[in-house]
């Protein structure tokens, strides 16, 4: 490996590189930004700049000699909070983008095709569920501004790292929703944390069925049946929709608009597994 002083000029340079781009486009080099670029060009290029700036940057937390002058130089070239930042909205801009790869099979934007975007450096071997669940746990029992962490910065904490890509949006809504210095313990929090998650899941399937004329209790059947076997059978989306009394091609069209709203809540709550039969209507 390089001297951590090598390391330290190339992360220097490669901030600066993030810099030029933001600048070039108009926009401060800030985390807030990144959300004002225009064009997937231009987020492809993002997610390049921030790859280079973060792989550095993990390069020099394996380092266990630094002198406090070096630290002191890695926290003016890129603050811990603004790497945080910096983090959720690379991930956030990275999942969009993943899921148009996947989608469009569109051939013209190359850059878009050649973008690998390395989850794994967004990942802290010591950050995982068991510990984001003791620092709610801490927020929630400690008295307002004496947890470990504040709300904002728990927040941040799961945003920026990759493990939560799937359930960053469950556990943030949570958090908002606990006040700090309320008195629940782990168990309780692991507990409301469940209870949070199954609310919010049976809320979005009313809504899909209200949306799509079909009676709730048989969709929600219908929905935990391809979730216990991840299997997708076309026949039995048939069988939910005969109450609709709908010719062919009204049922087709049916059909296609149920599962445009159906497949991501599907892909979240499998968790990452495979439902076999669903790429059918995602093509």
């Amino acid at each position: 490996m390089d001297k951590a002083p090598v390391v330290i000029d190339k992360l220097t340079a490669a901030r600066g590189a993030l810099d030029k781009f933001m600048k070039s486009q108009g926009l401060d080099a800030k985390p807030d930004d990144v959300a004002n670029l225009k064009g997937d060009d231009a987020r492809a290029a993002f997610i390049k700049h921030f790859k280079d700036v973060q792989r550095l940057q993990t390069q020099l937390d394996q380092y266990t000699d630094l002198t406090a002058e070096q630290e002191a130089t890695i926290e003016k070239v890129l603050p811990r909070d603004e790497l945080s930042a910096f983090r959720g909205v690379y991930l956030e801009t990275a999942q969009r983008l993943r899921s148009q790869q996947h989608k469009s099979g569109d051939a013209t934007n190359t850059d878009l095709d050649q973008l690998d975007f390395e989850f794994v450096l967004f990942a802290s071997a010591m950050i995982d569920y068991d510990y984001i669940m003791k620092l709610i746990a801490d927020f929630s029992t400690m008295k307002p501004g004496k947890a470990m962490m504040s709300r904002d910065e728990l927040i941040g904490l799961i945003a920026g790292d990759s493990k939560f890509l799937n359930e960053r949006d469950d556990i943030t809504e949570y958090v908002r929703s606990l006040n700090a210095g309320e008195g629940l313990d782990e168990a309780a929090i692991r507990k409301g944390y469940e209870k949070f998650k199954d609310d919010k899941a049976s809320h979005e399937l009313s809504e899909i069925a209200d949306r799509n004329g079909v009676p709730a209790a048989s969709f929600g059947g219908f929905v935990d049946a391809i979730l216990n076997r991840r299997i997708f059978d076309g026949e039995k989306l048939t069988e939910l929709l005969v109450p609709l009394n709908l010719g062919w091609k009204a049922r087709t069209q049916k059909e296609l608009a149920l599962m445009s709203d159906l497949i991501p809540l599907l892909k979240k709550r499998a968790g990452g597994r495979e439902i076999s039969g669903l790429k059918a209507y995602e093509e």
